[in-house]
């Protein structure tokens, strides 16, 4: 063998072996970053006001990836979709970086600069309202009245009534909805209760805004007047008002009582979260107290503000709890309000015999974002 055939033979065990130690076929290639301005339209090329973007990012042989957005830290995101909010006012270009890492650590990267408007102003556009201006049944093209009970023919928490589409059970009248109970024998469902009442879910679904519910409670022991919202699990018929849930179910589906009260304290209010875990499907909850004054023979003002950040309930002026709102929470979804008497259970506790009938007494509900 001359000399030049080894030198040949010695240059290709160098170069496979290079390859086989430093092989790239496993690194990431070819990372698609896109981003989404939310509310984006030819009007608002820059987004809604919201300040909130989505990304997302995606690269052959990637197991995880991670983003930063206005010089900040690297947030890591295993599915390569993420949302952020831009909380400087204004106009203002951002730089968002996301990286698309492999199984061995090697990484791609990429950059994009997007132009975000954020706005000053929150929640001053009206998006649903029922000023209950009218008589008759609720507005069956904004309302929905859930009456299957989900269990068994029973409600959760030990609830001692049926929900009822009657006009006895919920009218709108001299300018208000009224959702009435009474002590009544009522069958449906292959089980008969002592007591009817309604419950009424909104067929509007939301994502972030202020609600605001102006009311009189009732005044009974053992009444439990909620106003609440669930998060939509769409099942396989379309259906997210509230018959039964889809595949997600609670507490994934994510739950904002914005007031409740127990049927022993009249004088204060509750607002409390439900939710699952979005990575362990850990049953989460938080919430607070609030004292309220004449709230049967007075109305007051029952709100919520919710953003990408957190969820604030007031009742009036006083803020009832805040909670931090994150990607690990089922609280950047849409949501359905759900307005309701229940009698008895968890909360409206031991029902006084001489009870005999009670009004939830609704003034209006008005939606902004």
């Amino acid at each position: 063998m001359n000399l030049l055939n080894i030198a040949l033979m010695a240059l290709t065990l160098v170069l496979s072996c290079s390859s086989g130690d430093n092989d790239t076929n496993d690194s990431p290639s070819a990372l698609d970053l896109n981003i989404t301005l939310i509310g984006s339209s030819d009007s608002n090329p820059n987004g809604d006001g919201s300040g909130r973007v989505q990304v997302k990012a995606a690269a052959e042989n990637a197991v995880r990836y991670a983003f930063r957005f206005e010089n900040g830290d690297q947030i890591d995101s295993p599915s390569g979709t993420m949302e952020y909010t831009f909380t400087q006012t204004g106009t203002h270009s951002y730089s968002i970086v996301a990286w698309a890492y492999s199984e061995n650590g090697s990484f791609t990267t990429e950059t994009l600069t997007v132009e975000v408007f954020k706005s000053d102003e929150q929640f001053t556009t009206l998006v649903f309202e029922d000023e209950f201006e009218y008589e008759g049944a609720p507005n069956p093209e904004k309302w929905h009245h859930q009456t299957i009970p989900p269990d068994n023919g029973n409600w959760h928490n030990g609830e001692l009534q049926h929900y009822t589409e009657r006009p006895e059970n919920s009218s709108v009248e001299d300018g208000t909805l009224k959702i009435n109970v009474f002590k009544e024998q009522y069958t449906t469902s292959g089980s008969t209760k002592e007591y009817t009442s309604a419950r009424l879910n909104s067929k509007f679904a939301f994502t972030y805004g202020r609600v605001e519910v102006r009311a009189k409670l009732p005044e009974s022991g053992g009444t439990w007047p909620a106003i609440w919202t669930l998060g939509v699990d769409v099942n396989e018929t379309g259906n997210y008002f509230g018959d039964q849930f889809g595949a997600v179910g609670w507490p994934l589906s994510g739950e904002i009582d914005i007031m409740e009260q127990t049927g022993g304290d009249k004088n204060s209010i509750i607002s409390h979260f439900h939710w699952g875990d979005l990575n362990t499907e850990e049953y989460k909850n938080e919430g607070g107290t609030a004292p309220v004054s004449n709230a049967s023979s007075e109305y007051h003002v029952y709100v919520m503000e919710w953003s990408a950040d957190s969820i604030k309930t007031f009742v009036d002026d006083t803020m009832v709890y805040e909670l931090t709102n994150s990607e690990n929470k089922p609280f950047n979804h849409d949501h359905y309000l759900i307005l309701n008497v229940a009698m008895g259970g968890n909360l409206g506790g031991e029902v006084p015999e001489s009870f005999s009938q009670d009004t939830f007494e609704i003034d209006y509900v008005r939606i902004y974002q």
